[in-house]
């Protein structure tokens, strides 16, 4: 009886092993593949972040400075202007001032605000095409490849996801070749 038991625990063991050896586990970097899309590669999501900030933030900080300038000399012209008046003035006036002195800062966090908005449909995209080759290749597990230190390189699955994208990926040197030299003739 003991050697049924044995036998039957040896077997169930051998067969967890073996399941556990079958998930594969495979790694890629969502920033590579993102960087790699057209949107992100033509230069288009640039032109856009310059074009916000050029006809968004640029007014907005003109607007600010004016309003400053305009509020300020009703807030000093006493006489015409009635004290609590002057006191909702002198609130906004504070709150401009801040808003002009920390305008870098603000203009900055308005810019990764807008393009993290611009990035989100694309890292939707890419997330949505990773979990369909991971399906379809029967990934268990896919890491981010910036946590790892060593990995195969048959595990990487950005020309997997590339490919369902439909994005070109750029031709690397091969291992050992050094580069060709800018300007240099074969």
């Amino acid at each position: 009886m003991n050697k049924i038991k044995f036998f039957v625990v040896a077997l169930v063991a051998l067969f967890s092993v073996s399941a556990a050896q079958a998930q594969k586990i495979g790694y890629i970097s969502l920033d590579n593949v993102v960087a790699l899309t057209p949107e992100v590669n033509s230069g288009k999501l640039d032109s856009l972040i310059e074009r916000y900030q050029t006809d968004s933030l640029a007014p907005r900080y003109q607007y600010n400075v004016a309003e400053y300038q305009r509020k300020d000399s009703l807030y000093r012209d006493s006489l015409r202007t009635p004290a609590a008046q002057r006191n909702i003035i002198r609130g906004e006036l504070e709150q401009l001032v801040y808003e002009i002195q920390n305008w870098q800062q603000l203009s900055q966090q308005a810019v990764q605000a807008k393009q993290q908005a611009l990035l989100e449909p694309i890292y939707r995209r890419v997330v949505t095409a990773l979990n369909a080759v991971a399906k379809e290749n029967n990934y268990a597990y896919v890491l981010n490849k910036e946590t790892l230190l060593v990995a195969p390189q048959g595990d990487d699955l950005l020309p997997l996801v590339a490919k369902k994208l439909g994005i070109k990926l750029p031709n690397a040197p091969a291992t050992g070749a050094p580069a060709p030299r800018p300007g240099a003739r074969n």
